[in-house]
């Protein structure tokens, strides 16, 4: 009887030890990976692929650019730069001022902004947004000579028929009370 005691408490115990004493894994194997698909990565949209920083692409082209009464004004290139992220334009006048601008939709505040400087010195800061299918964007400048006003810009880009665009650029010494035309252009693409 002890005997068998024995043999029943010995199979008892081997069933109560884990398997590694027995020279076996306690753990299930790992799964087999060897044909498992990578997992693709999703890379991260940039703030600049938003629909919303596409809005000033009307924009972008070779262009030719006359006043109401048809006489050319100068020609301008606007063009996608840093990825699309932002937008660049450079300027030539017919009577040979030259200017540049950066253009570039905010995703934090929802604003597009522009930075224009020239070769006159001239620093135009705007910043605004795209409403019933025109960009509108406005800033301050400081008074000009002989004045003690800061001047209001407001300068507005509208798509036209036939894809040309129009530049309504004002300009308000009185707050916005009223406004005066500085610039009108008409912007025909150049082939």
């Amino acid at each position: 009887m002890i005997r068998s005691a024995a043999r029943v408490l010995s199979i008892l115990l081997l069933g109560a030890l884990p398997l590694t004493a027995r020279g076996q894994s306690a753990q299930p194997a790992p799964p087999d990976t060897s044909r498992a698909q990578p997992k693709p990565q999703s890379k991260p949209a940039r703030p600049c692929d938003a629909p919303e920083a596409h809005q000033f692409d009307f924009w972008i082209g070779d262009w030719e650019v006359r006043t109401p009464d048809g006489k050319v004004a100068g020609t301008n290139r606007v063009e996608p730069v840093l990825g699309g992220c932002a937008i660049q334009e450079h300027w030539t006048g017919a009577r040979g001022m030259s200017g540049t601008s950066l253009n570039m939709f905010d995703s934090a505040t929802h604003r597009w902004h522009q930075t224009w400087v020239d070769d006159h010195g001239t620093l135009l800061l705007l910043d605004g947004a795209y409403t019933d299918g025109s960009m509108v964007l406005t800033g301050q400048t400081p008074p000009g000579p002989g004045s003690t006003a800061s001047l209001r810009q407001r300068i507005t880009w509208s798509r036209l028929d036939g894809g040309d665009v129009r530049q309504l650029w004002e300009q308000s010494a009185d707050g916005g009370a009223t406004w005066k035309v500085i610039f009108d252009g008409r912007y025909h693409h150049r082939h």
